[in-house]
């Protein structure tokens, strides 16, 4: 079970990218790849290639999941945690979705997320 940062949702939409190919492997090995409403709604903003959203969309076997309560405890306990710099607010929402789900996270930018691995985020 993997969850998907922003940015690899992003890389994920071009063809020619690390991302797209480790996402088209995932899924061919039946991984189940997920992103969070929250990065989903990131990625959304663009800019993306024509088609982006439709052939991202394809590889996301297990859905988006929603922001739930849950999740935003989680989410404030990382940002409290971990220095409560305003840049983390996002990165944080999106860690503990992949923590509550039990999920890896794949991201592009993993030095922005090694600092919520010692609280329970596992990246990909």
């Amino acid at each position: 079970m993997i969850f998907l940062d922003t940015n690899y949702l992003i890389r994920a939409a071009f063809i020619d990218t690390d991302e797209y190919r480790r996402v088209k492997e995932w899924s061919r090995t039946g991984v189940k790849i997920y992103a969070s409403s929250v990065a989903w709604y990131e990625f959304v903003c663009g800019p993306l290639p024509e088609n982006g959203v439709y052939h991202v969309k394809k590889f996301i076997s297990g859905g988006i999941i929603d922001f739930d309560a849950k999740q935003a405890d989680v989410a404030a306990r990382l940002f409290n945690n971990t220095g409560r710099r305003r840049g983390l607010k996002v990165d944080a929402m999106i860690a503990a979705c992949a923590i509550c789900s039990g999920a890896r996270l794949a991201t592009a930018n993993q030095e922005d997320f090694l600092l919520f691995t010692p609280f329970g985020l596992a990246l990909a």
